[in-house]
């Protein structure tokens, strides 16, 4: 049973849960158990209460042979600059922790964790780990630079269009953007890796090719992980399954929950539920996770038809046996609608 004790906070079972960031980024949770401690969730432990972290002294300076330029965001594990990388003549992102962010030993392990867990992740439409490395100041990760926009970012421009008949994102170009990142997806659980952090703010669009990434694997559980906490809940509240705010088991069908919630979002512009209300949604998700989609799909928007909302409610089961047992066969319906919509597949 969930009880709200104030605003943004938690109490679920024995447990105290300090919702710091949530819908945008990676949920950051910190976490009272029975015995005291302290726990977060998200990125990484300790990182958030790191506020004197100052990115301007990055900017101009360099890390091994890339001269940083610009603050792309900033985030629970430090933040993301584009860089140039002068030995390629090429334009980078840089990940950087700083090294007084949280403990070095394990801010070392999670950081390495994250760049192996990418870096033995080879397909065309997941952004790639192009170096990891460390200075006196800070750990870094060097990655493909996509430049675009995220389909979150896609979405809300859509929305602010002044035409009504405009506000949505045309259903061929939704699954133009969904079915590349489910093969990816796929790809990454064939290998091992479960994402955990699904959401369009994790889905980039390259603005020439409109070619889609799956984006940011912070928080990803490896089978090879060195570092797993299973008192940690980790992604983003509006679209982690109902298994990870329990914290029970996570595996690949965890992504699928969220990656239809996108699906949904991406083709109605918004959600049927109220972002601002956490708690509520939590608990809902918690207790009731049936009663997460109080207007049916088709209904709540005229662009989804009746073969797609079946699709969406698959995915978004609230229990994990009723989904879609793996991300090929999400990709392999999505595909077959694609087909009797559009014909042939996507390009």
């Amino acid at each position: 049973m969930i009880k709200v004790i104030y605003n943004n906070t938690l109490r679920v079972h024995d447990c105290t849960y300090r919702i710091f960031e949530v819908g945008f980024t990676i949920a950051r949770c910190a976490v009272t158990g029975p015995s005291g401690s302290i726990k977060l969730g998200g990125d990484m432990a300790g990182i958030i209460e790191n506020r004197t972290f100052n990115t301007d002294t990055f900017i101009g300076s360099e890390i091994d042979n890339i001269t940083i330029m610009e603050l792309i965001g900033r985030g629970a594990m430090g933040a993301v600059f584009v860089g140039y990388q002068k030995s390629l003549k090429r334009k980078v992102a840089v990940k950087v922790f700083p090294r007084d962010g949280a403990d070095d030993a394990r801010g070392r392990v999670h950081f390495r964790e994250e760049a192996e867990t990418v870096a033995v992740l080879n397909h065309p439409n997941i952004v790639q780990i192009i170096d990891m490395g460390a200075t006196a100041d800070c750990l870094f990760i060097v990655m493909q630079m996509v430049q675009g926009e995220d389909l979150r970012t896609m979405i809300h421009r859509y929305q602010r269009n002044p035409i009504p008949a405009r506000r949505l994102i045309d259903v061929h170009m939704v699954l133009s953007i969904m079915l590349p990142v489910l093969d990816a997806l796929a790809y990454a659980h064939e290998e091992g890796v479960v994402h955990q952090d699904i959401k369009p703010g994790n889905i980039l669009i390259e603005e020439r090719s409109n070619r889609p990434y799956l984006a940011d694997f912070g928080i990803a559980r490896s089978a090879m992980s060195e570092e797993s906490d299973s008192d940690i809940i980790v992604g983003t509240p509006l679209y982690i399954a109902p298994e990870q705010i329990r914290e029970e088991q996570c595996d690949s069908r965890s992504d699928i929950y969220s990656a239809g919630i996108v699906l949904f979002e991406a083709l109605a512009g918004k959600l049927p539920f109220e972002k601002n209300n956490m708690e509520t949604l939590l608990s809902l998700k918690m207790n009731n996770p049936d009663e997460l989609f109080s207007v049916r799909p088709s209904r709540f928007c005229p662009a989804i038809d009746g073969d797609m909302e079946r699709i969406i409610l698959k995915a978004a089961a609230s229990r994990k046996g009723e989904r879609y047992q793996n991300c090929r066969a999400f990709h392999h319906e999505l595909s077959q609608y694609y087909a009797r919509r559009y014909g042939g597949g996507v390009q």
